[in-house]
C-alpha cells in the first residue's frame, strides 16, 4: 500500500511540475478517506488514492463560505480565474482573506483549479456593478487586473481549526512533500459537513 501510495504521489507530482517549481510542494484536492494520529488517507480528484504521513506541525484552516457582500474596497483577496479574449478574467471563486494574512502570496500567476486557470493576489482597488455581475480592479505588487465575478462564483474566507475537522467524507485541499521517500502532509484546507473549498 505504500509503495502504491508513493508512486501515486510522484505520478501527481510530475503532472504538476510543469506549473510550478520543482522545490514547491504539492497541492492535492481530495476526500478524506481515513485518518488516525500520524497519518491519513485521502482520494484525489484524479481518483488515486494516498496515504499521508501528518507532519508534526500540520496546520488546519477551515474553508467556509460568505456573502457577496465581502467583497469590499480595501479587502485583500485571491481568485481562481480563466482569462478572457478582452484581456479581463472571469473568477471561478473567490477567497477573502483574513486581515491577519494580508499581503499572502501576492501577485498573479498560473494555477492549477482548471487547465488554463490563474490566481491573483491582491487587493481590490475598485469594484461596481457590472451586466455579468461584479466588476472589481485588482491590484498587486507589479500590476493590476480587472476581475469579473459573475453570479453565484462562490465567496469563501478561512479560519483557524484542527484535526478535529479532518474526517471520513470532509473535503479537502492538501499541501504535501516527499519526505524520506513518505507524502506527508503539511497543511489542510478543509471545508465543514461536506462543504468543497472551490479553490
Amino acid at each position: 500500500m505504500r509503495k502504491l501510495a508513493v508512486a501515486a504521489f510522484f505520478c501527481l507530482y510530475a503532472l504538476q511540475a510543469g506549473a510550478q517549481p520543482a522545490a514547491q510542494p504539492l497541492r492535492l484536492r481530495a476526500t478524506v478517506q481515513s485518518v488516525d494520529a500520524t497519518s491519513m488517507t485521502v482520494k484525489e480528484r484524479s481518483g488515486e488514492v494516498l496515504q499521508l504521513a501528518l507532519d508534526d506541525k500540520l496546520t488546519v484552516s477551515e474553508v467556509l463560505p460568505i456573502e457577496l457582500s465581502a467583497l469590499k474596497a480595501g479587502a485583500y483577496v485571491g481568485t481562481a480565474a480563466m482569462p478572457r479574449p478582452d484581456g479581463t478574467l472571469e473568477a471561478i471563486e473567490v477567497l477573502v482573506f483574513p486581515e491577519s494574512a494580508r499581503g499572502t502570496g501576492e501577485g498573479h500567476r498560473p494555477w492549477d483549479l482548471q487547465p488554463g486557470s490563474t490566481m491573483t493576489n491582491a487587493t481590490v482597488a475598485d469594484l461596481a456593478a457590472a451586466p455579468q455581475g461584479r466588476r472589481l480592479t485588482l491590484t498587486y505588487k507589479d500590476g493590476a487586473k480587472t476581475l469579473i465575478v459573475p453570479e453565484g462564483v462562490p465567496v469563501v474566507t478561512f479560519k483557524p481549526a484542527d484535526r478535529s475537522l479532518l474526517v471520513p467524507g470532509a473535503k479537502v485541499i492538501v499541501t504535501a512533500e516527499l519526505r524520506d521517500g513518505r507524502p506527508t502532509a503539511l497543511r489542510v484546507l478543509a471545508g465543514r459537513d461536506g462543504f468543497a473549498p472551490p479553490l
